[in-house]
């Protein structure tokens, strides 16, 4: 067809066969292979395998799980690590390349990831995004990412053959064992994976253990000296008591960022939050849920007068009004299950006296006691009526009564009881 077309409009051109034979050149030019060239100590691939191992329940016989190999190779020696995970996790996935680091003695300048899912959140041709945590443990290695494009084996052919070998020389070799926890699988892929590299290469007829010696050790860049410890990393928004929520824990920042969204970063022992690039404070890391931490400078300053506050202090404050008022607010404090939730009420008797004079708070207070109305709202009441300026032995009952709201007096009783 395509022929028939060309001679149609060139009549005088090739015929058939001529035709046939240079449009076969000109097609096996179309999609040609570049064979990439691996410098020494550039490159380390990285992927997780397709196959797996059962790991057996050894009291139902059921597979519990399926743990694959995460495989990590050097570029130009094509030295091999291989390790047994559970799953395909953040903590696995970052776990591996340190490990993988460790069994090689250094860091390539590059790291190329097949689009990992732990690793790359948004896999792109031109400009991928990373997880924050596996950013941060490359920049903690000094190495550079640079994720293999989506359905492009060739940009991983390193680890494509690396994995497959992996299936071969250590899935393969342990096909007919039965294994009933995760610890007895690593025992066992530990020799397979020396094996593997000390094992000739037919084209080279040396090891990769060898190669790597003679070519690669020297060109990778030295271990860090601090060890890597893993973070997570979110985001964070600042609730109205200047807090953030992090596992089901409070967190405090300064107050002034409330609304705000900030990043935190959590280790096993430590949060830190930060703004930009900016780290604004850092907490010992709790596992009490729904409990808080707090920073005393984290808090205005009226929330700071008011924490700073004991059971004592408020009473002997309010002693100066008088001992009607300080036993008031001792009783407040003792009627909660835990004295500072009576704290918002004794400060508030205390200052009554922006508005009253003490004589009348105390008389107040007093009234309130032997009526055992011991809230803030019923000696408001008194003094909002007058009432501390009467004369309560003279009064009837029914006067008093209208100030405590659970008592409904007799009438309703005794209709009850008809």
């Amino acid at each position: 067809m395509l022929w028939e077309e060309y001679k149609s409009e060139q009549p005088a051109g090739h015929q058939y066969s001529q035709f046939c034979e240079r449009y076969a050149r000109f097609a096996a030019t179309v999609n040609v292979v570049m064979r990439p060239e691996h410098r020494a100590g550039e490159k380390l691939f990285l992927a997780f395998s397709g196959d797996g191992i059962d790991i057996i329940d050894p009291d139902t016989g059921e597979v519990m799980l399926v743990a694959k190999l995460f495989v990590a190779v050097l570029g130009a020696s094509n030295l091999t690590y291989a390790e047994p995970v559970a799953s395909e996790d953040l903590p696995s996935c970052t776990g591996g390349h340190v490990r993988a680091l460790e069994y090689m003695g250094g860091v390539t300048e590059l790291w190329v990831p097949d689009n990992l899912k732990s690793g790359v959140t948004k896999p792109d041709r031109y400009e991928p995004d990373l997880n924050p945590t596996y950013a941060e443990l490359a920049r903690h290695y000094g190495a550079a990412v640079i994720p293999a494009r989506v359905r492009k084996p060739r940009d991983k052919a390193k680890v494509e053959q690396g994995v497959l070998l992996a299936e071969r020389w250590i899935l393969a070799a342990l096909r007919n064992r039965t294994f009933f926890s995760m610890e007895e699988l690593h025992e066992a892929v530990k020799p397979l994976v020396e094996k593997l590299n000390n094992r000739p290469m037919r084209k080279l007829k040396k090891s990769r253990r060898e190669l790597s010696e003679e070519v690669e050790r020297s060109s990778l860049k030295p271990l860090p000296r601090a060890s890597w410890e893993f973070a997570r990393w979110a985001q964070p928004k600042v609730n109205p008591a200047y807090h953030v929520e992090y596992d089901d824990h409070f967190y405090s920042v300064p107050y002034q960022l409330v609304s705000q969204r900030l990043a935190l970063r959590a280790t096993e022992h430590v949060i830190e939050v930060m703004r930009g690039l900016k780290r604004i404070t850092s907490h010992a890391r709790s596992y009490k849920k729904g409990g808080y931490t707090t920073k005393a400078e984290h808090m205005p300053k009226a929330h700071q007068a008011q924490a700073g506050f004991t059971p004592q202090q408020l009473i002997d404050w309010a002693k100066k009004t008088g001992p009607c008022t300080a036993a008031l607010v001792e009783e407040l404090m003792k009627r909660r299950a835990h004295p500072q939730q009576g704290f918002r009420a004794c400060l508030g008797i205390l200052h009554l006296d922006r508005h009253n004079k003490p004589p009348r708070i105390e008389a107040a207070c007093a009234r309130a006691l032997k009526l055992r109305a011991c809230t803030l709202k019923s000696v408001k009441a008194i003094l909002r009526n007058n009432l501390d300026q009467q004369d309560f032995e003279d009064e009837g009952l029914q006067a008093a009564l209208p100030l405590h709201e659970n008592v409904r007096g007799a009438d309703y009783y005794a209709e009850k009881l008809h």
